[in-house]
C-alpha cells in the first residue's frame, strides 16, 4: 500500500469502511459516512490500477479507502475551497496514502488541466451537475464508469436524465437507509443516517 508516512496507520486492516471518527473533520465539510461510503466503493467497481476522479471529495474519505485499495492506481480528488484541499491532504497523511492528487478548482472548469483519464468517476457535488456529467464523459475512458450522488428530487432527475442523454448502460439506482444504534443518555437508541441515492452508470466501450 502506498504510504506518505512511516507512523502506523490508524486503521490497519485491509477491509474498507474505515470509522468516521477516525477522519479529521471541519465543521460544516460534508463527510460520506461510513455505511454510504461503502455502498459507494462497492458500486465503483474498482480494480488495483483504477484511475478515479472524485469531484466534491469533500473530506476526502472517499480518495482515502480507494488509495488504499488501488494501490497501484491513481486518485485526483477535487475541491473549490483552500482550507477543504488541505484538509483532504491531512486525511491521506493520516492513513498513510500517497496515491492522492488533490487539485483546488471548480468543476467543470478544471477537468480540462488534469493530466490522468479517469476509469472511475465519482461525483459528490457541483452546482452544475449536468454539465459536469457531459464533460466527464468526454474525458471517461470507454468502458469507464460513473457512480453520482444525490441528496434532493431535482438532482436525482437531473442525473437520471443525464444518465439517459449520454446513452449509459448498466444503469442502477441505489437510496440508502441506513440507522445507526447510539447512546442517548442512558438508553441506547436507532439514529438514521441522512438518506442519499446512489446512481451509476458506465460508457459504451
Amino acid at each position: 500500500m502506498p504510504t506518505s508516512s512511516s507512523q502506523p496507520s490508524p486503521w490497519p486492516y485491509l477491509s474498507a469502511g474505515i470509522p468516521d471518527e477516525l477522519f479529521e473533520q471541519f465543521p460544516g465539510i460534508p463527510m460520506t459516512k461510513r455505511e454510504t461510503r461503502l455502498l459507494l466503493l462497492s458500486q465503483l467497481r474498482l480494480e488495483l490500477d483504477t484511475v478515479l476522479w472524485d469531484i466534491g471529495a469533500g473530506t476526502g474519505t472517499i480518495p482515502v479507502e480507494v488509495g488504499r485499495i488501488c494501490t497501484l492506481g491513481q486518485i485526483v480528488a477535487i475541491e473549490r475551497d483552500e482550507d477543504v484541499t488541505n484538509l483532504i491532504r491531512t486525511n491521506c497523511d493520516h492513513f498513510g496514502v500517497a496515491n492522492v492528487e488533490v487539485v483546488q478548482g471548480s468543476a467543470p472548469e478544471c477537468l480540462a488541466a488534469l493530466k490522468s483519464i479517469p476509469s472511475r468517476v465519482c461525483l459528490e457535488g457541483g452546482r452544475s451537475v449536468r454539465e459536469i456529467l457531459r464533460q466527464v464523459w468526454q474525458y471517461l475512458i470507454p468502458g469507464g464508469r460513473v457512480v453520482a450522488t444525490a441528496t434532493s428530487l431535482e438532482h436525482l432527475y437531473a442525473i437520471s436524465e443525464s444518465f439517459s442523454e449520454l446513452q449509459a448502460f448498466n444503469v442502477e439506482v441505489v437510496q440508502s437507509v441506513i440507522n445507526r444504534l447510539e447512546m442517548r443518555g442512558n438508553n441506547q437508541v436507532f439514529t438514521a443516517v441522512d438518506p442519499i441515492f446512489i446512481l451509476s452508470g458506465d460508457k459504451q466501450l
